[in-house]
């Protein structure tokens, strides 16, 4: 099994009973501005019985504002999707429309991916 894919955190185990772990991400309670995200568009298909699904990926904060700009892309597009794991999903494939709307919208986007 291929294991590049997988998210490694560091620590696997400790036996120090008194240790605690801190991960280095940024805190969940604030929104980035637009101009200071860092978003990429990717297109997948596995997992997914064979359909098609555009993933926008690094958006940093909180959830009701992924939830924001996640209808405002679904209803550009005209179809459906989801918010998952801190990520948009939007079905089909969008990546020129979504990447000019959020261009337009102030944000740092680009295409990713094969």
């Amino acid at each position: 099994m291929n294991n590049k894919n997988k998210k490694q955190d560091g620590v696997v185990y400790s036996t120090n009973p008194d240790y605690n772990f801190q991960q280095n991400k940024p805190h969940p309670g604030i929104t980035l501005p637009p101009a200071q995200q860092d978003l990429r568009v990717w297109l997948e298909s596995k997992h997914r019985g064979g359909k098609t699904v555009t993933v926008i990926k690094n958006f940093i904060g909180k959830e009701d504002d992924l939830n924001t700009l996640s209808k405002k892309l679904k209803a550009a597009c005209g179809t459906g999707g989801t918010t998952k794991d801190g990520e948009i999903l939007i079905q089909g494939d969008h990546r020129e429309k979504i990447v000019t709307l959020l261009i337009k919208d102030g944000y740092k986007a680009k295409k990713a991916g094969s």
